[in-house]
């Protein structure tokens, strides 16, 4: 793989980080945006090398400006991983209007802005690479992560229209979605809802507990996945969307076979709708 220059939003932890590391180690230049000053010291404490932006991607008026300074300072970008993003976990009666149209400003409207930043870049280049990090979330659903599973299943669809659109001009586009991992995205990083109706804590409490108990525990590893991704961008043909661990495998394949069978009872149904 020729070296490359690297944009990752949200840099400065979990696959981000992991990411931003593994490029660096194979030789390409990386850009890492961070969303605060002490963010940005803490990166390039770790990883010197880094070219550190600052870039909050809920400031979407923004984001362009920034994209053509760092193209200023660093050359052309060959790669946007779009990672920025976090977790949000609540009941859906009882989690605020607010807690998701946050959640969508920064995993749906944010990557969008970042993505359209560089769309007219690559396809004027002629080439490209934008990789979305979505999740298994957004081609499963689970209780108490209604506002995730919406993000990222709008993020989902927007990277397969956006890969068919910037197909004709040589730009790939591809989904991440992974599985459970050992980053911070179910700790630190993820945002909780105060439970307060009684009816559903037989259901979410052992859910809410589940995940404490495994947080730090996952399957997947970060590294691994940093890997993937830089086998991904090497790829001449890579896929609409790359699922990344074993647990994202098993329960995509088992909602794909309850949906086809879901199809066929229904069959019948759907075809006397035909005029």
């Amino acid at each position: 793989m020729s070296k490359q220059t690297f944009f990752i939003t949200g840099a400065n932890s979990g696959f981000g980080f992991a990411i931003a590391q593994a490029a660096l180690a194979a030789g390409h230049r990386v850009i890492g945006t961070v969303r605060s000053q002490t963010a940005h010291a803490s990166l390039l404490e770790r990883l010197p090398d880094v070219g550190v932006v600052l870039c909050d991607v809920t400031e979407f008026d923004s984001i362009p400006a920034i994209v053509a300074q760092a193209e200023e300072d660093h050359g052309p970008i060959d790669v946007l991983i779009n990672n920025a993003g976090y977790g949000h976990e609540g009941i859906l009666e009882e989690s605020p209007l607010g807690e998701m149209r946050h959640q969508f400003d920064v995993n749906v409207f944010g990557a969008v802005a970042v993505a359209k930043a560089f769309l007219p870049r690559f396809r004027e280049r002629r080439s490209g690479f934008i990789v979305n990090v979505t999740s298994m979330g957004g081609l499963i659903t689970m209780p108490g992560i209604a506002y995730y599973c919406g993000s990222k299943f709008a993020l989902q669809g927007i990277s397969e229209v956006m890969r068919a659109e910037m197909a004709p001009f040589g730009v790939h586009v591809t989904a991440l979605c992974p599985g459970s991992f050992r980053t911070d995205w179910a700790g630190r990083s993820m945002v909780r809802t105060e439970r307060s109706i009684a009816d559903y804590d037989a259901l979410f409490d052992p859910i809410r507990a589940a995940r404490h108990e495994k947080d730090g525990k996952q399957l997947g590893d970060p590294a691994k996945l940093a890997a993937a991704v830089l086998k991904l961008v090497a790829s001449d043909a890579p896929p609409p969307q790359l699922l990344l661990g074993s647990d994202a495998l098993r329960l995509v394949r088992d909602r794909l076979s309850r949906m086809e069978k879901e199809i066929a009872d229904w069959e019948e149904v759907t075809r006397s709708t035909d005029g």
